[in-house]
Parts: structure tokens; sequence; C-alpha cells
């Protein structure tokens, strides 16, 4: 009898992801979903939901999947130390960004910090967890992923750090208030600076994420900053930048970070 890993290779499928006790896999097969979901349960015993994923769609990066086997897309998903609650099948999480995670859990010690764009808490959860900000305002617009923003600030005992907000960044980012600012959306990112840079503080920190053609990557995310530090009246030092992830051929996910005066 030819064993599940024989299975799933022969079928092309080499890769999947685990989000708790849910998996992952790419819509990219012709075999039957149940032979597909049968032998990725088998290979993995923890997990008990097997979803089929077509991609991601809209303003929210809201994933399109389906279940092809187990009765629940909720699960808790164990990273770093900390505790992620989601619906597999309506909320991201990418495992790429892992040691971008790790790092931010590092920074921001006593700090007052804002999140622009927290999502369920990717980064604002492990900052609060380990590094113990003064506060953490993190803002979400997308309801289902700022409900288990605050399902997971109750489930990491984090709530006299981190303040969640529902709605528009645009609206809802304090100013002068930041003594660092993340900003890890992307796809219309750039959009969003002027007010990313007016909530910092004189000498505050910026994490501005960008997704750009990889010949562009040293160049564009850099100079959108300059730009727009410019016309806000304000100066900025670019400390570095680094690349997450390819984010899809030929175009890269990176993160600049820049001092702002």
């Amino acid at each position: 009898m030819q064993s599940p890993r024989a299975f799933l290779k022969q079928h092309g499928i080499k890769g999947w992801q685990i989000i708790g006790d849910v998996i992952i896999v790419k819509s990219n097969f012709t075999c039957p979903e149940a032979d597909v979901a049968a032998a990725l349960l088998s290979l993995n015993p923890s997990c008990t939901t097997v979803l089929c994923d077509f991609g991601i769609h809209g303003q929210f990066r809201q994933p399109d999947r389906r279940l092809i086997s187990g009765t629940t897309t909720e699960t808790i998903h164990k990273e770093n130390g900390c505790l992620y609650k989601l619906d597999t099948a309506r909320i991201m999480f990418s495992q790429g960004n892992l040691n971008e995670r790790i790092g931010m859990s590092k920074l921001g010690a006593g700090e007052v910090v804002v999140d622009m764009f927290a999502g369920i808490g990717y980064f604002t959860i492990p900052m609060a967890v380990h590094a113990k900000p003064r506060r953490i305002y993190a803002i979400e617009l997308n309801p289902a992923a700022f409900h288990y923003l605050c399902e997971n600030v109750r489930l990491n005992g984090v709530g006299d750090i981190v303040q969640p907000l529902q709605g528009n960044c645009a609206e809802l980012t304090p100013v002068c208030a930041a003594d660092r600012v993340l900003m890890g959306y992307v796809g219309t990112t750039h959009e969003y600076l002027e007010y990313g840079i007016r909530a910092l503080k004189d000498g505050g920190i910026l994490h501005f994420h960008e997704t750009v053609p990889t010949k562009l990557a040293h160049t564009r995310p850099r100079a959108r900053i300059e730009d727009v530090a410019r016309q806000c009246g304000r100066e900025c030092e670019i400390m570095g930048q680094r690349t997450i992830k390819k984010y899809s051929p030929g175009v890269e996910h990176v993160v600049v970070d820049t001092k702002i005066g």
C-alpha cells in the first residue's frame, strides 16, 4: 500500500501550512479532496482539520478557503510563547513572517507604540508579552480580525498594555504620541505614511512594510519615507532594511526602519 507521503508527492503536493491544529493545502491538485485530507491528517496526527486554499483577496487580504475535513476552522496557534486565536477560513496567518514577529517581541520596552494595521495582534501580542511596552494602541479595521485581536489580548493577559481600537488608522492614529510605529500591512501601506510619521515623537522609530519589485527594493521604500517625511516637515534617518520573504516571483516583502526627527 502506498504511504501517505508517497501519495502526496505523486500528486504534486509538496508542502502545506499548519496553524494550530489546522492544515492548509493549496488547491493545485486533481486527486480527490478526501484522499488528500486523509493523507495529510495521517502525517499530522495532532491536527483535526484540513482546508483547501484558493488564494487571498480584497482590502482585508481575506483567504478563500474551503473545509475538506473536520468540523471547525477556528484554532489557537502557539508561537514564541504567545497564543493566537483565529478562524483560519477567514483570517491570514503568515508563517513566513515568524522572524519579524520574534524581532518585534524584543522591541518597545517602556514605550508608547502604535500598531496601525494590527490584524489579530501579529506584532502587538509578542511585543506586549515579551517587551512590555507602557502602552500599545492596536488599530484594526476588519471586524473579524478585530474580534480576534480582542480575544488574543485576553488570552495572553496583556489587557493592561494593549488598547484595541476598531476603525481606520487614518482617523484613529494619534499625533506626536508614539515612540514607535508599526506599519505591518502590505499593498497600500505607503498611502498611510503621513499618519505613521505624524504619530511619532521626535526620535521615534517607524517600521514600514512594503511589497516591492526586487529591482526597486532598495530605492522605492526609502524614497517614499523620505518624501513623506519632507512633506510633514520632519527629518528622517534610515536605520536599516531587511527582506522578510519573497512575496511572489520578482516581488519582495521588505521592512525599512527609520528614525523620525
